[in-house]
């Protein structure tokens, strides 16, 4: 493999772009529309809210289970809800003295 000829910063910044090119297509899937669900992003378009997806997660629901009762959902749009939840607690956190 050509990775091995690189430094272990160049394999990790590969890896890196691969990750957010993949993590964009995902991205894709989330839509926010302000007469559906009260504006809040939901699952291409459908009625099925991100927050949905992540409580059925949450509460022990498998990938299987979740598009077994949602045969519209497909498991990109599961992987979809997660990425867009962890980029929501990718923020600046900033403390006063």
């Amino acid at each position: 493999m050509e990775l091995r000829h690189r430094s272990l910063a160049g394999a990790v910044g590969l890896w890196h772009g691969v990750l957010q090119m993949a993590n964009a297509e995902l991205l894709q899937r989330i839509t926010i529309e302000p007469g559906k669900c009260g504006g809040r992003p939901c699952i291409r378009g459908q009625r099925i809210r991100v927050a949905d997806v992540l409580h059925l997660l949450s509460a022990g629901a498998t990938f299987e289970e979740i598009l077994t009762d949602y045969p519209f959902l497909e498991r990109e749009d599961i992987l979809a809800a997660i990425e867009y939840a962890a980029l929501q607690t990718e923020h600046i956190v900033l403390q006063s003295a």
